[in-house]
């Protein structure tokens, strides 16, 4: 027999539709008994939490967790209820992924914010249907997300408010903070429904025509006090536009602007043979003190472009902290810097100037040659403090890291903070890195993480490389240099002493069994040692049962060691062994998702 649904139930299902309607119940649902009203709140959709929230009798009504002393001039009662709690119930419940990756001090705001940016995601492509020919505050939202708040559509008379995205817009908007918007949204229609709204954040996709910069920059300055990240995505900007979009993000007061993170990724910039950035351009690097974040990505940039964006804030010494020109196309940007000039105080590049905030440069897939990287050494005496160097993907050979050598010599002798350097990928041989490997065992500054992933180096590197292995280096990747198995036999016979390894990626070396050998012994050695990436080593299915010897003794940190890829035909003889090696109640062993046999068979290091 079905059981019965008890009077209490029956009754907050109907409060729940009252409350969802209107807010004639709420005095009266805050007279209820205190266990009550907390089963009701856990129990209410969006919509009627929303409204109950709202209209709450309280002096406070952001106050999170009510209680008795909460509560002055004669009101009735506090109310032991921590609201954003069921906020958070509600977040979890529409979009569970979200949870695990944030933890925000306001749930309430978040709900309302995704929800928003839903409807606008919804409206972006309702716009751009050929058939649309409408405004935009009229546009239908999906019954899917309309039941999603607590809205069942069933009230005929109240569909033409909660349907349409003004509706959203206007009742919602006050708690956007972060949104990305469409370029058929940039009109001076959405500038007016988010006009309750105090953006923080904007991301635009496929900003091309000046209608577009005319709603875009409306929007900009409407919302100039308050935000502090612009990202352009897939967009063309002229000149023009740059300067529309700059000049909108002044704060009158102050003629300067508040933005903190700027970015332009695999957009169309400017125009070709560019001999001077946009007055707009060049007044925003010069004129924002906050401005910590510069990026400038995939833009099919030139080297003019680069140097000017460069040395504009070289000279005014800005305090960006990171610069990102990854996948352009500069090659002779820093022309300008050689010996000469870093060592002349009197130079054209003015005197005392330096990026003393800088931290992180990217300049990966730039298209850069070892002349390039010899301008850089002298750069880099203007960048003191730089933390992260990404030269991967640009082929300045052995020759240009040579002309590294020396900054790596200087930067320890004045104790860099240099921490993470990354050289994927850039035509290195076994001559240049044992060098550099030599250089950086020496190294005194907190150098953590290196990559020389994708140089193909031979085995015969294993002998620095192991020495290198003792120093104070946490994440290392050597995955496709070419180790081999006399690689990795070299590498386990000089591993005497712990190591200090975090995460290491040993992936496409052709190793076979001695992989696993020299994994055996590193997990042995790295007691701190947390990820592992072992996959296409070509490993034998008997190097599984070395793998769970281990793995079973071992007492470290381990919570990934991913064996895709290798030559196993027959693994379940270990699968379930390998299945019941977990931490924090996940499975540590990645296995191959089918036999590497079957795979193409790909030498290419």
């Amino acid at each position: 027999m079905r059981e019965v649904t008890s009077l209490i139930s029956l009754c907050i299902e109907a409060l729940k539709i009252e409350l969802i309607h209107g807010d004639d119940l709420v005095p009266l649902v805050y007279d209820l008994p205190h266990e009550l009203f907390d089963a009701l709140v856990l129990r209410l959709p969006p919509l009627a939490l929303q409204n109950l929230q709202t209209q709450m009798p309280f002096e406070d009504r952001n106050h999170h967790e009510f209680t008795d002393d909460c509560f002055r001039n004669g009101r009735k009662r506090g109310r032991h209820w921590n609201f954003n709690t069921a906020w958070r119930a509600l977040v979890k419940l529409r979009w569970p992924d979200l949870v695990e990756q944030s933890e925000p001090v306001d749930w309430q705001q978040m709900y309302w914010e995704m929800h928003l940016q839903n409807c606008l995601d919804e409206a972006a492509e309702t716009a751009l249907l050929p058939s649309f020919n409408g405004c935009i505050g009229d546009i239908q939202i999906p019954d899917a997300i309309l039941r999603c708040i607590g809205f069942d559509g069933q009230a005929n008379h109240l569909t033409s408010d909660y349907s349409k995205l003004s509706y959203h817009c206007q009742g919602f908007g006050c708690y956007a903070r972060c949104l990305r918007l469409q370029h058929i949204l940039c009109t001076a229609e959405t500038c007016c429904l988010l006009r309750n709204g105090k953006l923080q954040s904007l991301v635009l996709r496929l900003i091309r025509s000046k209608e577009h910069i005319d709603g875009l920059c409306k929007l900009l300055n409407q919302n100039s006090e308050t935000l502090t990240s612009l990202e352009f995505i897939h967009c063309k900007l002229s000149s023009d536009f740059v300067n529309a979009i700059c000049g909108s993000l002044l704060i009158k007061s102050m003629q300067s602007h508040g933005i903190q993170h700027f970015s332009i990724n695999t957009s169309s910039l400017l125009e070709n043979n560019l001999f001077s950035l946009p007055v707009g351009l060049s007044s925003f690097l010069s004129s924002g003190r906050s401005l910590c974040s510069l990026k400038f990505c995939d833009n099919q940039l030139g080297r003019n472009f680069a140097k000017l964006v460069f040395n504009t804030i070289l000279d005014v010494s800005s305090s960006i902290s990171i610069l990102d020109l990854s996948e352009n196309n500069i090659s002779g940007w820093l022309s300008d810097f050689n010996k000469r000039s870093s060592s002349d105080p009197f130079s054209s590049l003015g005197i005392g100037k330096s990026l003393q905030s800088l931290r992180v440069l990217n300049l990966r897939g730039n298209n850069l040659r070892k002349d390039d990287a010899e301008s850089l050494r002298y750069a880099l005496v203007y960048i003191p403090n730089l933390e992260v160097l990404d030269l991967s993907d640009n082929f300045i050979e052995d020759e240009g890291i040579m002309s590294l050598i020396p900054y790596f010599v200087e930067a320890s002798e004045r104790s860099s903070s240099l921490a993470d350097l990354n050289l994927e990928n850039c035509e290195l041989s076994c001559n240049g890195v044992t060098q550099l490997l030599n250089t950086l065992s020496t190294f005194k500054g907190p150098l953590k993480s290196l990559s020389l992933a994708d140089n193909f180096l031979g085995s015969q590197v294993a002998v620095a490389l192991g020495k290198y292995l003792h120093t104070s280096i946490e994440v290392l990747n050597v995955g496709g240099i070419g180790l081999g198995s006399s690689g990795f036999r070299e590498l386990q016979e000089d591993m005497m002493e712990e190591l200090k390894l975090v995460k290491i990626n040993i992936s496409k070396n052709h190793g076979g069994i001695e992989t696993a050998k020299f994994f055996s012994k590193l997990v042995s050695l790295a007691p701190e040692l947390v990820e592992v990436n072992a996959a296409y080593n070509f490993m034998p299915v008997e190097s599984l049962s070395i793998i769970c010897a281990a793995l079973k003794v071992a007492k470290g940190n381990l919570e990934r060691l991913d064996l895709m890829e290798n030559t196993w035909d027959n693994q379940l003889a270990h699968a379930s062994l390998l299945s019941a090696i977990k931490r924090n109640g996940k499975p540590i062993v990645i296995l191959p998702l089918r036999s590497a046999s079957d795979a193409p068979y790909d030498d290419d290091p």
